[in-house]
């Protein structure tokens, strides 16, 4: 079980694993995205319009900066800027206003540090950062190093994605991947009896490689890693080992 959505292309990795090593993923997210009302955002006393540049580092993050604007009556101007993690979440901007790339700007790593050197060439821009209610300081930290202008603000909260009871009657799996802390966290509020036993358990990233090892489960597969950036990789890795056993 691959605890995120089920891929909108058919030509995801996953779907090639699946014919190569005759295996079934099932795609069930463990939790789920709400974004907050306007009244709730309002409450954090922020001005969406005394900033000059958005930083996003999620679609979740557009689709809800765009949402509560419309939901504010707001009209984002037109020379608003944006920095975006990634050059796919940059072209998600496209949902929403015409995309042009002297407001455009973008990492190719996913992480906030590799967008700091633009940034930081725009010294005089005011910075708003919309962000999920579970996330740390790591954000605000580089930005204040960098004596730049800035704001977070929570946007939007994941949540469990509760299981219904044929649900729960029926999770017989050989893994669980988990690509979030908060699925894990979902899994233990969702099954308070869970015994991992034979089942193997995969983690994409530190933070959700760390929420496993904190609820006293054990971790069989990891990524990314110098060897295997991908989860797929990893577990195309992981599954070319153990039939090798077999």
């Amino acid at each position: 079980m691959i605890s995120q959505p089920k891929p909108a292309s058919e030509k995801s990795p996953y779907f090639d694993i699946e014919k190569e090593f005759g295996v079934e993923f099932i795609f069930r997210p463990f939790f789920k995205v709400e974004g907050l009302t306007s009244k709730e955002f309002r409450q954090q006393k922020i001005s969406i319009l005394s900033f000059t540049a958005i930083v996003f580092t999620s679609r979740h993050a557009i689709d809800n900066f765009f949402r509560l604007a419309k939901e504010m009556r707001l009209t984002i101007p037109e020379d608003m800027k944006y920095f975006c993690v990634t050059e796919q979440i940059a072209l998600y901007i496209q949902k929403y206003v015409q995309y042009r790339k002297r407001k455009v700007f973008f990492g190719t790593t996913g992480k906030v540090d590799d967008l700091i050197p633009s940034m930081a060439k725009h010294k005089a821009e005011k910075y708003l950062v919309p962000l999920s209610s579970v996330h740390n300081d790591s954000i605000k930290d580089m930005l204040d190093a960098k004596k730049l202008q800035h704001a977070e603000c929570v946007m939007y909260r994941t949540v469990s994605n509760d299981f219904t009871e044929e649900e729960k009657a029926a999770f017989d799996y050989d893994m669980l991947i988990f690509s979030s802390p908060t699925g894990v966290k979902a899994l233990q509020k969702n099954f308070p009896d869970f015994s991992q036993g034979d089942i193997k358990i995969g983690a994409f990233g530190p933070a959700t490689a760390k929420e496993v090892k904190d609820q006293g489960l054990r971790l069989d597969l990891e990524a990314p890693s110098k060897e295997y950036p991908s989860m797929t990789s990893a577990l195309k890795a992981y599954l070319k080992k153990d039939s090798s056993k077999k």
